[in-house]
């Protein structure tokens, strides 16, 4: 059991750590292939994809979430509001705390066969994460989406009435 908390423990730090680095080098990266004042060094940038990162990092801290969260209730050191369960006898608290135990175990059982069964799903299909579609569409056209924060989708301006009017008018219609 000793050798599983230990593995369990250098996962969350390997995968902290990397994550940690990765996001690290990916903003220095953007910031070298965007704005190096030596235009050798910035063309070289531009030369290395790391498009991948940002997809990676949400990877490895959804892994460092369930490891931590295992290890947390392992520990004791998970987050716990236990007000309640302490005024109880302890005939009653052993029952609740059990139950709330093995209700936790059942729902990260559900959580993971249903991420395990969207996930192979999803392996079988040419469907993508939109990280990597962005990323495929920038380094055809180089172009990022564009979000006009101005449109409402349903709503024809045209039709509505000005609701700022133009200057020098009183706003109100004839």
């Amino acid at each position: 059991m000793k050798l599983l908390d230990r593995l369990e423990e250098w996962l969350i730090a390997i995968l902290m750590g990397g994550a940690t680095l990765l996001i690290f080098v990916a903003v220095i990266h953007r910031y070298a292939a965007c704005c190096a004042p030596i235009e050798v060094v910035q063309d070289l940038f531009l030369k290395i994809d790391l498009s991948w990162a940002q997809e990676l990092c949400i990877y490895m801290f959804v892994w460092m979430a369930k490891f931590g969260a295992a290890y947390g209730v392992r520990t004791g050191i998970h987050v716990g509001v236990d007000v309640l369960i302490n005024q109880l006898p302890p005939r009653w608290r052993k029952a609740y705390v059990l139950v709330g135990l093995i209700l936790g175990a059942v729902f990260t059982g559900i959580i993971a066969s249903f991420g395990a069964y969207f996930t192979w799903g999803m392996a079988h299909t040419d469907q993508t994460s939109p990280d990597l579609q962005v990323a495929w569409a920038f380094a055809r056209m180089g172009g990022l989406p564009k979000h006009d924060v101005a449109h409402v989708e349903g709503v024809d301006l045209s039709a509505s009435p000005a609701l700022h009017p133009v200057e020098g008018t009183t706003g109100v219609r004839p």
